[in-house]
């Protein structure tokens, strides 16, 4: 996805606040470039490497129960573009409409094949064709479901200057969000009070300190995050 001129960007996103780390980016532009670069070529290796494991997969989820193989829930991206997001379904079928956008520990939605792949992330695996459509990069804020990014604050508009990503510093901390959002009375009015400030912080701070050195340290946190490492 290129990087917009500020005249181009969507009237919304035109603020103070988004403008503070858009001056930060223009300046990085090679960097954002080679960030595009990067991810196509990584997207269609781990594709290709991976299309046989993920037909595997598809296998067990719809072997395990009804419904189909993916999750297409509309997220935004760059600019405030709409898309759906592909991961492996690991709830029941049409679970958005028995609950929260949100998932806690112990959903009663999750499938027996779904708690396994979420407990080793597996189930982002098909997000590398959204990265490929150039909806998604590696590394970015994750892409939230629509009707919270019309919570925004201004400052948090600025996240939507660079495409969402499949992992972040964010999600590294908050990688067992659902176990802290369990025994919530109301999840959605504490994941936009609460948790979804304190992800925005390390979320923004990526845009200030932006580098594809940085994203790809990132994405190594990330695997060690699943392995089970922990991080302040």
């Amino acid at each position: 996805m290129e990087f917009r001129t500020w005249d181009n960007l969507p009237e919304f996103m035109k603020c103070d606040e988004v403008r503070v780390y858009y001056d930060i980016l223009t300046k990085k532009k090679l960097s954002i470039t080679l960030k595009r670069i990067f991810d196509m070529v990584m997207a269609v290796i781990m594709l290709v490497i991976l299309v046989i494991p993920m037909l595997i997969i598809a296998i067990m989820i719809k072997l395990d129960s009804s419904g189909p193989v993916f999750y297409r829930q509309e997220r935004v991206t760059a600019y405030g573009k709409k898309f759906k997001i592909h991961k492996f379904r690991t709830m029941v079928n049409n679970a958005d409409k028995l609950g929260s956008s949100v998932t806690v520990n112990g959903d009663n939605r999750i499938t027996k094949v779904g708690k396994r792949l979420r407990n080793l992330r597996i189930d982002e695996i098909p997000q590398l064709i959204d990265v490929i459509n150039g909806d998604m990069s590696f590394v970015g804020t994750r892409p939230e479901a629509v009707k919270y990014v019309e919570k925004y604050k201004p400052e948090y508009i600025a996240t939507l200057l660079m495409p969402a990503g499949i992992t972040s510093e964010a999600s590294i901390r908050y990688k067992n969000e659902d176990k802290q959002l369990n025994d919530v009375h109301d999840i959605d009015q504490v994941y936009v009070e609460q948790v979804l400030p304190d992800k925005m912080k390390w979320n923004l701070n990526s845009i200030e300190q932006f580098s594809l050195m940085r994203d790809i340290l990132t994405i190594f946190r990330t695997i060690s995050a699943v392995l089970g490492k922990e991080y302040d």
